[in-house]
């Protein structure tokens, strides 16, 4: 098959899209504390956490008097205002520019009084609310600890028929399919990393046996020099998962067009080399930065999440779990010591 066939179809583009987590805050972007329950809040790293209210909602709505609140840190020493903790009078408080050390609980203590206004008794009442607060690989702020959105990249699949499972030809197209994948998408930052082939010979109803490639490749947000398309974001994951997505399309549309040459104009003349129509199949890989990972069952109103690794265990590379390790007692570790 000549390689004109296939570069026809580069430029034919589609728009990325991208998406927003959704965020579950309270009324006004506050989250209350739950009185006997463990409020779990997920914060991207960089980023602000949400308004932390010393106070359940039904509490919130009523006159309380002579309130104080003390507010216990990951540390388990008092916390007090500075330029990275805002606590308000009222008992507010908020994380800025949140980092993995920061991950933990966070407890709050409210104190005040009831007053029979007939006797003008006092009665001091104290109630405590817990706030474990994680980092997170990620594009916004849920209830959830520190975390990041997970690296995205996709494994494809797509076959083509061939003369024979013999020949030069085979590994010619092979070739010249990955170059012009690559450069449809080299202006991404992105390129196309573990291709494979195999050759199949397929029983095809009312066409009896084809031999076709079966070919296979993954695409990569992190081509050589990636890192100049994030400028002087901090957050880089936004911008390499949102090229990323756009990638995918791309190549979506590249093998759609492919589909549509070959059944459109050639005049049900096919070349004994074509693209087999509906045979793109494409599957999203995540991967969480060393010191996050991923646990449905410890985090799963946010499952899909990369969270920062708590005490006891540790994530070295870019898996997606986890690993234990006792002698870890901080966020984020990267390594078993």
């Amino acid at each position: 098959m000549r390689a004109w066939v296939l570069l026809f179809a580069v430029l034919w583009y589609l728009t990325g899209v991208g998406r927003q987590r959704y965020s579950e805050r309270t009324k006004k972007g506050f989250i209350y504390g739950k009185p006997g329950h463990l409020v779990k809040i997920y914060v991207k790293l960089h980023r602000n956490s949400p308004i932390l209210v010393c106070m359940d909602f039904k509490r919130a709505e009523k006159e309380t008097v002579d309130p104080t609140y003390l507010w216990i840190g990951p540390n388990e020493k008092q916390l007090t205002g500075n330029y990275r903790i805002n606590i308000t009078e009222t008992g507010k408080l908020m994380v800025k520019d949140f980092l993995e050390p920061l991950s933990g609980l966070y407890t709050c203590t409210l104190s005040y009084k009831t007053v029979r206004a007939e006797t003008q008794e006092e009665k001091m009442v104290k109630q405590r609310y817990d706030f474990m607060i994680f980092g997170m690989q990620g594009q916004s702020t849920t209830t959830l600890p520190a975390y990041r959105e997970p690296d995205y990249s996709y494994q494809m699949a797509v076959r083509f028929t061939t003369k024979s499972c013999i020949g030069r030809y085979n590994d010619l197209l092979f070739r010249v399919l990955k170059k012009i994948l690559d450069n449809l998408i080299s202006d991404l930052s992105c390129h196309v990393i573990e291709p494979s082939y195999k050759c199949h010979v397929v029983k095809v109803p009312k066409n009896g046996l084809i031999p076709e490639l079966f070919i296979a490749f993954q695409v990569n947000p992190f081509a050589p020099g990636w890192r100049g398309a994030c400028k002087d974001s901090i957050d880089c994951e936004d911008i390499t998962n949102h090229n990323i997505l756009q990638a995918r399309d791309r190549i979506e549309e590249f093998f759609r067009s492919q589909a549509y040459i070959f059944y459109h104009d050639f005049n049900k003349t096919l070349p004994a080399m074509h693209f087999v129509d509906h045979s793109f199949q494409v599957i999203r890989l995540d991967s969480c930065r060393p010191g996050f990972g991923k646990n449905e069952g410890l985090h799963s109103n946010c499952a899909s999440c990369c969270v920062v690794c708590s005490p006891g265990t540790f994530s070295p590379d870019v898996d997606v779990t986890c690993q234990t390790c006792i002698s870890v007692h901080i966020y984020g570790a990267k390594s078993c010591p």
